[in-house]
């Protein structure tokens, strides 16, 4: 598969975008607490982040999506998802290096993105592409660790 990453643009990439998200986030459900806020994530959220960050994907049908959103310090990387008949074929890795490229486009030093506490093969995936966890942190009510912030300098 050689489908090369593409900016999402299109009303119609929502709706796909979407139940890519809601089936390959749809395990997590047993085993976070809180529940993911994928439960609450509509289309027009999708195209309002395409709006103020990025929103990348891989596939038609899509296999693959990334979420880019720009901060003073960082580009943060959220709702990666691969579909799971396409994964360990390396989409993950992918999005990943297209995020490092838009970073560095962007003068950004560091890749950043959050893990649930719960979702150890999630912080092994990401270890394994050069992440490192740099701070813990807990959702409102909570009063333990429940998501990890990983971060990755932009490589030159």
């Amino acid at each position: 598969m050689t489908d090369a990453p593409r900016r999402a643009t299109s009303t119609e990439d929502w709706p796909a975008i979407l139940q890519l998200i809601r089936t390959s986030f749809a395990f997590m459900d047993a085993r976070i607490d809180p529940p993911s806020s994928m439960h609450r994530l509509t289309a027009a959220d999708i195209e309002a982040q395409n709006q103020t960050g990025e929103v990348w994907l891989i596939g038609a049908p899509v296999r693959a999506c990334v979420f880019l959103t720009p901060t003073p310090t960082s580009l943060y990387i959220g709702k990666l998802a691969v579909d799971a008949a396409h994964r360990r074929q390396g989409l993950a890795r992918r999005l990943i290096a297209l995020a490092e490229e838009r970073a560095r486009a962007r003068a950004l030093p560091v890749l950043e993105l959050q893990t649930r506490v719960e979702l150890v093969e999630n912080q092994q995936a990401f270890a394994a592409m050069g992440f490192v966890q740099t701070a813990a942190t807990a959702h409102p009510g909570y009063d333990r660790p429940t998501s990890l912030t990983l971060q990755r300098r932009v490589r030159a």
